[in-house]
């Protein structure tokens, strides 16, 4: 629902109008986080089609934000879903095939996505294109690489410290070199791939990740990798590393080792791996200024299917994590099922996230699928949405609104929302 035009309202002096906009979701029926100094903000809904990923753009507070089964792309501006696209590429989006995964770095911009003669037709095939963002739309659509076809699509994406860029490509259902299958062809599936500038497989053995960031300070690759049923790890991804799919998932045993092939890529043990399915996601580490500087040393891991979100604390070296509970320790960290995941769990109640970001702003942005909604989580001090414009206001929050137009010719609205009271600009 949107807050009508106040401007164009003819007030009296003094005069009054008063909406309620019954849409208010409790901290109690939403997401929330456990560190009391922060709170999660529905910061922007109505997302059609399924969004998938999301990125800052243009060097600034622009959003771009990927949906998966429309093959659009839409531009967030100032807090507000801009109504039209400033992409649509035609894709196949069966499965967990469609507009996958976006990656910026200024104005150049990367796309993942199956490409269709047609939306809904068959893929001609899964690409990387570039474009250049001039403020409004995309543009200059140049293709960078046709990857693999296998139905574990994958696709996460990142830039490295020294911008080069990186996709994670995975792969089921064959049985190649990089599957660790001596007589297999090399399809180049189940791969960490070097895209901008071309570059040889940085890393091999991946099943099917869905997150892929760089370590600010250490520059390491992180990923999370989804298991078959079991083992759905985080890793550090170093160069010429070998996840050990499909021979290993999760924490290795002699058996599994003597199994994999010689190689150049040295097989190296999760830093994190859960033997209950929660199909990790996105990846953030936390930044050194801002209102999460106090996280600086903590990787954020969200879950598409339990609605959590995790907060893993680094050691001194940043080549692993350090737990206090009892079922974490050693050197292949692993919460089996029925164990405690209390100390990881940071957030609880989201749906169905599927990408994790830091703005530029210092805030924590969370994209849901399901629900079509971009979370922020801010400093309890920062009063709900004081810089998002009162559309997204109206669209997530319940409040009273008095309009009122006094002697500066300047309206404005007072948002109640229990016994808080905001004064908006409006005009």
């Amino acid at each position: 629902m949107r807050l009508p035009a106040l401007c164009s309202i003819a007030f009296l002096p003094l005069s009054l109008t008063f909406l309620g906009i019954p849409s208010y979701v409790s901290a109690s029926s939403g997401p929330v986080v456990k560190d009391p100094n922060f709170v999660v903000q529905t910061y922007v809904t109505g997302i059609c089609c399924n969004p998938t990923t999301m990125a800052f753009v243009g060097n600034s507070s622009d959003i771009l934000v990927l949906s998966k089964n429309s093959g659009e792309v839409h531009l967030i501006r100032d807090g507000q879903l801009q109504p039209a696209p400033v992409l649509t590429e035609s894709v196949r989006s069966a499965g967990e095939q469609g507009m996958l995964t976006i990656a910026t770095q200024g104005n150049k911009t990367y796309l993942y996505f199956t490409e269709a003669i047609s939306s809904g037709n068959p893929p001609l095939a899964k690409r990387v294109y570039s474009y250049d963002w001039n403020g409004e739309r995309l543009v200059n659509k140049t293709l960078v690489k046709e990857m693999p076809r296998a139905y574990y699509t994958g696709g996460a994406m990142t830039f490295d410290k020294n911008g080069t860029l990186y996709i994670a490509a995975g792969g089921a259902g064959r049985y190649g070199k990089l599957q660790h299958f001596p007589e297999g062809e090399y399809d180049g599936i189940s791969a960490i791939h070097q895209l901008a500038p071309p570059g040889p497989d940085y890393a091999i053995g991946i099943r099917n990740s869905f997150g892929l960031t760089t370590d600010p300070v250490t520059g390491a690759l992180w990923d999370s990798d989804n298991g078959d049923a079991c083992c759905d790890e985080i890793n550090m991804v170093t160069p010429k590393f070998n996840g050990g799919w499909d021979v290993i998932m999760g924490p290795a045993s002699n058996t599994q080792l003597a199994m994999l092939p010689k190689s150049d890529y040295v097989y190296h043990d999760p830093k994190f791996t859960w033997e209950t399915e929660v199909v990790p996601t996105g990846l953030a580490f936390g930044p050194n200024t801002g209102a999460f500087a106090k996280y600086n040393s903590s990787l954020f891991v969200a879950s598409f299917i339990n609605g959590n979100l995790y907060r893993f604390e680094l050691n001194s070296q940043r080549n692993g994590f350090v737990f206090n509970s009892p079922q974490f320790k050693g050197n292949s960290p692993e919460v089996r099922t029925g164990d405690s995941m209390d100390e990881i769990i940071w957030g609880t109640g989201f749906v169905g996230i599927t990408d994790v970001k830091f703005g530029p702003d210092g805030f924590l942005y969370l994209v849901s699928l399901p629900q079509g909604i971009i979370y922020r989580i801010v400093p309890a001090t920062v009063s709900s949405h004081d810089d998002i414009l009162p559309q997204t206001i109206a669209n997530n929050y319940g409040y009273l609104v008095i309009a009122a137009l006094g002697g500066t010719g300047i309206a404005v609205a007072y948002v109640i929302k229990g016994f808080r009271v905001k004064k908006i600009r409006l005009c």
